[in-house]
């Protein structure tokens, strides 16, 4: 993750000026359905949640800007630190903003609260059925469990502190199990895994540390491996993990059997660090690992009269950190996890910068991350990849080996909008830009990307022959 204020980058060479500024919309078979501004505060994951009859997006922030420090809350007439914002979308033509909860104080991705998951107490195996519990970083020092039953009046029940860099967790909802990003005491890196047992929110439970061999505490190895970023997993039914390493460079994707994982010995050495892990892809030293995505038993019709013509796969989205196309492209890998002990590389797909003349616009071009939902409407059939200056794209995955865009969506700026800035030999220009940053779909099928340049939220939907590609009919 780019840490430096506003992005500003040290180059030796001269590019070209920017472009004008992202001033109108462009879509292909994709459309606006609705828009909040997000109380003009840069965003990371949103999170929709159907509950009690409504469907209320949850969104995590990054702090606030040099600029504007403390938003305001528009529902209380005060500034306030950026953390996270409650959304009713049950209507997605006509958002509703419920409520704020500070986060973090501080700015860009020194406060905030990025990271947000939500599960019904009615699912959770521990906890009171008639409520409604969210996840969420408190910057990059804790976790913390919020009541959300009333999402207009969010109450914070416990808080999980002590730590750094926490980040982009993970949370079972059927069984409780939480994969929490954290930098734990004593640990190599600034983020490695607690596993938790939040079945019941109120009292979570410890179940485990982990992390890559080299990164344990009392290690030696050199390099220490790249510090992770987030796991996502198949829960007790397809008994994976499957844990992304990096962001921009030295990507590692490993395999882990979650029984094992949750009921192996638990003091962090080598030897039991191991024990669960089934595969493991080492990427290049230019790729990273931000999102890794499982799409399982996907049937590949090319191969349907020969042996293996169902494929298992992990989409690896990388993060471009650099503005303005001064570092390696950062994009998407489709690894085939088949044959899960030894996962390959088979395809890619970036947005061709000439398309848009992407590198000019300003600010990041270059993926981020993916949508997360495994909602039957997409899975198996479509992904959808923030894409920063490019907007979100809408990839046909039906075969892995072939992928191809099938629609798009670029905002046009806000009058929230802030700058982005590049240094460019001994000049620094700054320009406004969409930067969308990260995106997710609700089982209705509505597409919600959000904006690391203060942009607010956009709700859209398919149309054309993308949203054919969604026909469940079919």
């Amino acid at each position: 993750m780019n840490k430096s204020i506003l992005g500003i980058v040290l180059v030796a060479t001269v590019a070209g000026a920017p472009a004008s500024a992202q001033t109108k919309p462009e879509a292909k078979d994709m459309a606006l359905v609705g828009y909040s501004d997000l109380q003009g505060r840069s965003a990371y994951q949103p999170s929709i949640q159907q509950q009690d009859g409504r469907w209320i997006a949850y969104i995590g922030h990054h702090g606030g800007t040099e600029a504007d420090p403390k938003p305001m809350n528009s529902l209380t007439g005060k500034r306030e630190d950026s953390g996270t914002s409650i959304v009713d979308v049950t209507d997605p033509r006509r958002p509703k903003y419920l409520s704020h909860i500070p986060g973090e104080p501080g700015l860009y991705e020194a406060g905030g609260a990025q990271m947000v998951r939500v599960c019904d107490g009615k699912t959770l195996p521990k906890a009171d059925p008639k409520k409604t519990y969210m996840l969420r970083s408190f910057g990059n020092s804790a976790h913390e469990m919020w009541d959300v039953s009333d999402p207009a009046r969010p109450a914070l029940l416990t808080r999980l502190d002590g730590l750094s860099g926490t980040h982009k967790s993970w949370w079972e909802c059927d069984t409780g199990i939480a994969y929490l990003v954290s930098g734990a005491r004593g640990w190599r890196v600034h983020r490695m895994t607690q596993v938790y047992d939040l079945g019941d929110p109120v009292h979570p439970a410890l179940i485990r540390d982990f992390g890559l061999v080299g990164q344990e505490p009392g290690a030696t190895m050199e390099p220490v491996p790249t510090e992770l970023h987030g796991p996502i997993s198949t829960g007790p039914k397809g008994n994976r993990v499957y844990f992304g390493y990096g962001t921009d460079k030295n990507g590692i994707v490993q395999i882990v059997d979650r029984e094992k994982l949750l009921k192996g010995a638990k003091e962090p050495t080598p030897e039991n660090l191991l024990y669960p892990q089934v595969g493991r892809l080492d990427m290049s030293a230019f790729t990273g690992a931000h999102t890794a995505f499982p799409v399982l038993g996907v049937p590949i019709a090319q191969f349907k009269h020969e042996k293996a013509a169902i494929r298992d796969f992990v989409v690896v989205t990388d993060e471009e950190i650099l503005n303005e196309c001064q570092e390696p492209r950062q994009m998407v890998w489709f690894v085939d996890v088949t044959s899960e002990a030894r996962p390959m590389v088979v395809s890619s797909w970036t947005v061709p910068e000439e398309s848009g003349d992407f590198c000019a616009r300003g600010g990041r071009f270059g993926t981020h991350s993916s949508n997360e939902n495994m909602t039957p409407i997409s899975y198996k059939r479509l992904m959808f990849f923030a894409h920063f200056n490019a907007g979100v794209r809408a990839v046909d995955i039906r075969d892995p080996y072939h992928p191809r865009e099938a629609a798009y969506y670029i905002p046009a700026i806000t009058p929230r909008s802030d700058q982005r800035c590049t240094k460019l030999g001994d000049k620094e220009h700054c320009t406004k830009v969409i930067q969308t940053n990260n995106v997710d779909v609700d089982d209705r099928g509505y597409i919600y990307i959000v904006d690391r340049a203060n942009n607010g939220m956009h709700i859209l939907k398919l149309t054309g022959a993308a949203g054919r590609i969604t026909d469940l009919s079919k």
